[in-house]
């Protein structure tokens, strides 16, 4: 029976990723689903190493490959990443797989069958591999327009202009000074796009710009509270694991 660790930080994607696992015909046992750096590392320190890891690249409090900078990780590892393929060739130099989402069936079922044929006791990364992929994913994207609804139609606004982003029902929503649009992407999609030092997902519903925060109030459970320009009916609370990385995001 193999013993699988999923490190994911989306419930809907690691319920997804288990769905499909439990499809495929390989005997296997879910230890546990983590979704923050810091657990991760709790977990390694406190666990028996795992046969196969999914990992998710961006966590809650972080990318992945922070959990290699802080401990050994030796188990084999499957990534799974919603980046373009061209940020994660460097994953075939040392034979690790990955997983594109939203994962299919069929790359579930061949990367398994892949990692099933080599018997690799190890394959962590070398330091050296993760700093040079730890570099290019956190080099800014710089989009600077998009596509939203406007009437019937469609018109350019600047990514500059968005204020803050918001998911509901399944819709997302950007909001600029004067007017709410309709962004015809998910909000993983639409955040994976934008340049990270001036957008911050500060929970899985709600994607806010740098420049429209005016202040920061705290706020109860070790939470932060965002009081921002044009509101409208949104109240903006940081997640409880985000928290920490939202406040170094604003010192940077």
């Amino acid at each position: 029976m193999m013993q699988i660790l999923i490190i994911e930080d989306e419930p809907r994607a690691a319920r997804q990723l288990k769905n499909l696992l439990t499809k495929n015909s390989l005997p296997h046992t879910v230890l546990d689903v983590i979704d923050t750096v810091e657990d991760a590392v709790l977990w390694f320190k406190q666990n028996t190493v795992p046969d196969l890891v999914f990992m998710d690249i961006q966590l809650a409090d972080g990318l992945s490959f922070e959990i290699f900078e802080k401990i050994e990780v030796t188990a084999p590892i499957i990534f799974t990443t919603a980046f373009d393929q061209y940020a994660i060739q460097a994953f075939k130099v040392n034979s690790i797989d990955y997983l594109l989402k939203p994962i299919q069936q069929k790359d579930l079922d061949f990367a398994i069958q892949k990692f099933s044929k080599s018997k690799m006791v190890t394959n962590a990364p070398e330091p050296s591999l993760i700093k040079e992929l730890l570099s290019s994913i956190q080099t800014p994207k710089k989009r600077s327009g998009i596509l939203v609804k406007e009437g019937s139609g469609f018109i350019q606004i600047r990514v500059s202009e968005i204020l803050y982003a918001y998911s509901e029902s399944s819709i997302t929503f950007g909001v600029t000074a004067t007017n709410r649009y309709i962004i015809e992407e998910t909000m993983d999609h639409f955040f994976d796009s934008l340049d990270a030092s001036n957008f911050f997902r500060i929970n899985r519903g709600q994607i806010i710009s740098k420049f429209a925060i005016q202040k920061v109030e705290p706020y109860f459970n070790h939470r932060v509270k965002l009081v921002v320009t044009n509101p409208r009916d949104q109240e903006f609370v940081v997640s409880r694991q985000k928290t920490s990385a939202f406040k170094n995001w604003l010192n940077a």
